[in-house]
């Protein structure tokens, strides 16, 4: 089992700036690719930006040039550097571990962005 862990979300008006962090315990962490999503009420999840074990990074269209997803092996950590926020970026967001076909979740974290 595999447990993520996010923190970092909050409340900041648009054109500013958040970190969120997402750690783990997990021993094969280095191999796993990771992800971020997001929901927003009454929308679907989607996939915000991922990050493999080979360090090779895809963002959705609507963050690509804002958002930065990066990865510490060593902390067993994956952070999203979200810059330029706007009020279309307020969800949840959920970081995503995939080891053998399965997927796992955190918690989620809530991003609010006001006008």
């Amino acid at each position: 089992q595999v447990q993520l862990v996010e923190s970092g979300g909050g409340s900041v008006q648009a054109g500013g700036s958040l970190r969120l962090s997402c750690t783990t315990s997990a021993s094969l962490f280095s191999l796993m690719p990771m992800a971020w999503y997001r929901q927003a009420p009454g929308q679907q999840r989607e996939l915000v930006a991922t990050i493999t074990s080979a360090y090779r990074l895809n963002y959705a269209d609507p963050v690509r040039g804002r958002f930065t997803i990066s990865r510490d092996n060593a902390k067993k950590t994956v952070n999203l550097q979200m810059n330029s926020l706007k009020p279309e970026d307020t969800a949840v967001y959920y970081c995503n571990a995939k080891w053998r076909d399965t997927h796992y979740w955190g918690q989620g974290t809530q991003v609010t962005v006001s006008s």
